[in-house]
């Protein structure tokens, strides 16, 4: 029997760059989003740590991840090898899965650290948010 092998899988320096974009793109976003929580801090918009917040806070710390979400996602996108809008799901997916553990980790805990919908939103807004990002690389290459 012959015939010609294919590759499936991406040569090492591939994958190493794939690496690269993903980590990238996720610490953008984690950076983002904690860097503007302790900025809101800071300028005693948020309570200081440790003290609840009303739900409109936690609504405005929804809209700014959204979007963080959305930049993480397009910078992975941007630097992948191969592939992007498959790097920027990753990134939702990541999302998704943390946000969720997240959410079982503390769903009881007593004082509550924060509305229970909060990071069921998080969850939900991963995918699409990563989606998006990974569109608007697409639209731009």
């Amino acid at each position: 029997m012959s015939g010609r092998v294919t590759e499936t899988s991406a040569p090492p320096r591939q994958r190493g760059r794939s690496a690269i974009a993903l980590i990238t793109g996720l610490v953008v976003g984690v950076v983002l989003s904690l860097g503007t929580d302790q900025i809101l801090h800071v300028l005693n918009i948020y309570p200081p740590w440790g003290q609840s917040m009303s739900d409109g806070l936690y609504m405005l710390a929804t809209g700014y991840r959204i979007i963080y979400t959305i930049v993480g996602s397009y910078v992975a996108a941007r630097l992948a090898p191969y592939r992007p809008m498959w790097h920027a799901l990753v990134l939702g997916v990541v999302g998704f899965v943390v946000s969720i553990a997240g959410a079982a980790a503390t769903w009881n805990h007593e004082p509550p650290l924060g509305p229970h919908w909060y990071p069921i939103a998080v969850a939900l807004i991963s995918i699409p948010c990563a989606w998006l990002g990974g569109k608007i690389n697409e639209l731009q290459t």
